[in-house]
């Protein structure tokens, strides 16, 4: 395929996103599959070093042979996963040789970090280091400062591991920032914490969304209209893990439900913890109220969700850039919820959304509470929020990365 702004020179890069094989064919994450076409725009040859899940494949996946000419100029290289200390030993002596080898193939290197065992990137970048070429590393969170706070959660294993582990995590996170010759960070919280240490950090953003899919003045104007009289809507889409905080978020909906506020709220997303949220909103009698319906595929629906909804309220706990405040603010859902880095830089221009400390579910409850009774402030949130998500494109992010990439390495 043709490229955007190709310059005839192949990209060699590590990305976490596990892979899946179905008898001969390969799946991989469709937002993924979208990212590795961007990069194929940008560079005339895209070598994708993945690692390979042997489970069945999510929701998400889907087969590579399917996704067409988009994935055309791109070699697929397959890494086992090996997070577990023995499998990583096991198979570091022959990836470091094949990382090599494409290292030696390649002109541009960029690998994501964010681990200790199992983790190719930082392997990758080390390679990269001794070979002397130039690299740069991408990181989209403060990965040893969730592993720190996994400490106290989980069973005992999963807290001793976290325990073990946080700091061998935090010295290679900054040890190979520092000898990269560019970071690219996603997001203000990961940009804050690395940019200390490397020599020419950049501030960069990820999203999977395209200009098609903002929404419409149209749109825009029929939501605000929507938002003088009827139950606050609330929508939250992501993981129902505990570091996004999914317990927070539903007693805050509790917490509304007690103080007589109409509302509606559904939290889209898969996770450890919606067991755990259902039946807490089952013994609290809101069922009706609140829906944890689970992931949805499907894109057109995830959007629909966002661009109905009057607040995406959301309760992360940890240092990290998520997407989904990104595609709520271009879908004019103000961000309300915990502050942070990341959340704090997206409104900074036009204050699309309301932030509270970090675990003040009370504040949450009486900001959501305010909300739902000033509906001129609500529309006004709304306005705001699409101004502060209409800089936000899969294009152009991975243009600007691209160029960065060119100008540096």
């Amino acid at each position: 395929m043709d490229s955007l702004l190709s310059d005839g020179k192949t990209l060699l890069i590590y990305a976490p996103v596990p892979l899946h094989r179905v008898g001969d064919d390969l799946f991989l994450e469709d937002q993924a599959c979208n990212g590795l076409g961007l990069w194929a725009k940008n560079f005339d040859r895209v070598i994708a070093m993945l690692p390979v899940d042997p489970g069945p494949p999510p929701p998400a996946w889907v087969p590579i042979s399917a996704v067409g000419p988009a994935l055309e100029g791109i070699e697929i290289v397959p890494l086992p996963m090996a997070y577990r200390p023995d499998r990583f030993f096991h198979h570091l002596p022959a990836m470091r040789r094949k990382i090599r080898g494409l290292i030696e193939r390649s002109d541009y290197l960029g690998f994501a970090i964010g681990g200790l065992f199992g983790d190719w990137g930082a392997v990758a970048a080390w390679e990269a280091h001794k070979m002397n070429r130039r690299f740069y590393i991408w990181t989209d969170r403060v990965e040893s400062e969730v592993t720190r706070r996994g400490m106290h959660e989980g069973n005992w294993r999963h807290r001793l591991r976290s325990r073990l582990t946080y700091r061998p995590m935090a010295w290679q996170e900054r040890f190979l920032i520092r000898r990269c010759d560019l970071g690219m960070f996603h997001g203000r919280e990961t940009f804050d914490t690395y940019a200390p240490y490397c020599r020419n950090p950049q501030l960069v953003h990820d999203i999977a969304i395209k200009k098609v899919d903002h929404i419409s003045n149209a749109c825009l104007t029929a939501k605000i209209e929507s938002v003088r009289d009827g139950p606050l809507k609330i929508v939250y889409a992501g993981r129902a893990d505990a570091m996004k905080g999914p317990m927070d978020w539903v007693d805050v909906c509790i917490g509304l439900a007690r103080r007589g506020i109409d509302f509606r709220a559904t939290y889209l997303g898969e996770g450890s913890e919606r067991d755990r949220m259902r039946a807490r909103i089952e013994a609290a009698g809101l069922s009706d109220r609140i829906r944890v319906p689970g992931f949805t595929r499907d894109r057109t629906e995830l959007l629909n969700a966002l661009r109905d909804a009057h607040v995406f309220m959301f309760c992360h706990k940890t240092p990290e850039s998520p997407r989904c405040l990104i595609e709520a603010l271009l879908s004019a859902a103000p961000i309300v919820g915990y502050s942070g880095a990341f959340a704090k830089d997206l409104i900074a221009e036009n204050g699309g959304g309301h932030l509270v400390p970090l675990d003040d579910k009370a504040a949450l409850v009486d900001a959501m509470a305010a909300l739902a009774g000033d509906r001129a402030r609500l529309a006004d949130l709304i306005r705001r929020a699409a101004a502060d998500g209409a800089p936000f494109d899969d294009e152009s992010v991975y243009a600007h990365r691209s160029e960065l990439i060119r100008a540096n390495l």
